[in-house]
């Protein structure tokens, strides 16, 4: 069972994620098995070549590793996260699909694809995780 009873609970955790919701980033989906994020684009997304900023793609994928790793174990702190950027985006909406490699004693390891409303794959993303113990 999940740290969180259902997406909306888990969005609202996330509400004070600033830099994320206030650049339109949502939590659309969350399982056991993956969290999904969206961000739809606009002008404010685009680098000075029209293409999606490199930060904004992070942090769609970032919200949604970070989504799924406290659903499996809250809190968790980030270690490390890196991306590989693969095409342009074409399509009106990125989506970013979070899935845990290997769930730890101590760490968690997800990978993220993100893609567009085409269907076109732009980055791949990867993300490790710490288990904060609380006492």
């Amino acid at each position: 069972m999940g740290a969180f009873k259902n997406v909306q609970e888990a969005a609202k955790y996330f509400e004070d994620d600033r830099f994320a919701t206030e650049n339109g980033i949502e939590l659309v989906e969350l399982t056991e098995e993956y969290a999904v994020a969206k961000m739809e684009l606009t002008a404010r997304h685009r680098n000075a070549m029209n293409n999606v900023m490199g930060g904004a793609i992070f942090t769609l994928g970032d919200l949604a590793i970070s989504a799924l790793g406290c659903h499996l174990h809250l809190p968790v702190v980030g270690l490390n996260g890196s991306i590989d950027f693969l095409s342009t985006a074409k399509g009106d909406v990125l989506y970013a699909k979070a899935t845990c490699r290997k769930n730890g004693r101590t760490t968690i390891v997800m990978q993220c694809d993100i893609t567009d409303d085409t269907g076109r794959l732009v980055a791949i993303m990867n993300g490790t995780a710490f288990k904060v113990h609380q006492s």
